[in-house]
């Protein structure tokens, strides 16, 4: 099976025959053989990827600067399926002040 590696700028084809520029998020996973790809944030099988030709070069990243990699990994951590686990509490209506009245004698 060919896997595509984290980072690699692939073109995806879509189901209409677009071409369409990207890269990958996460590594092909081995069980479903699906690859997370930045565009529409799609998991797709391998064979609607190509490698792009810029991507044959060795180590290329399709981050020019320090910045673009730290918006890649907001990216990546938004993507990933971690569960967050919530903090449920009962609330209680009280009164913000309390307003003591004379009784009429």
């Amino acid at each position: 099976m060919k896997a595509f590696n984290e980072h690699e700028s692939v073109i995806y084809i879509d189901a209409e025959g677009k071409l369409i520029d990207t890269f990958v998020v996460f590594d092909t996973d081995k069980e479903t053989g699906l690859t997370h790809i930045n565009h529409m944030n799609l998991k797709v099988a391998v064979d609607s990827l190509q490698l792009h030709p810029a991507s044959i070069a060795k180590y290329n990243l399709p981050m020019q600067d320090a910045f673009s990699f730290e918006i890649f990994r907001k990216l990546k951590d938004k993507f990933s399926e971690s569960v967050v686990t919530t903090v449920k509490r009962g609330l209680k209506a009280e009164p913000a002040y309390q307003v003591v009245l004379k009784k009429a004698s």
